[in-house]
């Protein structure tokens, strides 16, 4: 067991954690599991570090992809007064991961789509599920009618 922290990765997480622990708990809708899955990235990353040749990738691959899975398809966002919150856990757990992704962490789809395993035709799919969800929720309606 290492007895020091390589600094070059104690500055990586520095730099990361808040940003991650934030789009975390968006996708799972639970504090106390966004930290939980973000200590257990970080943690394999520490192990792996020297030979990961693109540590965000790899971060956000454990991160992500877990919210997928059917065993991880908790209710998020319980007894929550904020509308947008609300609404984010009425998504399914594919349309929330892939909304927050594209509209907090301002992937790509076809970025999304890589980083989920998923086909980009998937991603856009969802994508637009959810949005559409997020407008009639919050009121915005279909613009087109507008004059």
């Amino acid at each position: 067991m290492r007895d020091t922290i390589d600094p070059d990765f104690a500055s990586y997480v520095d730099a990361r954690q808040v940003r991650w622990l934030r789009t975390t708990y968006l996708v799972y809708g639970d504090l106390e599991r966004a930290q939980q899955v973000l200590l257990h990235a970080f943690a394999r990353l520490s192990m792996r570090w020297p030979r990961v040749d693109d540590p965000d990738e790899f971060v956000q691959r454990l991160l992500y992809q877990p919210a997928l899975k059917p065993w991880n398809r908790a209710k998020a966002f319980l007894d929550t007064e904020n509308q947008v919150q609300r609404v984010l856990g009425e998504l399914t757990p594919v349309q929330r991961t892939v909304f927050v992704l594209l509209h907090v962490e301002e992937l790509t789809e076809f970025e999304v789509a890589d980083l989920l395993g998923l086909s980009q035709p998937a991603v856009h799919a969802h994508g637009m599920a959810a949005f559409g969800l997020f407008r009639t929720a919050l009121g915005d309606g279909d613009r087109r009618d507008a004059p």
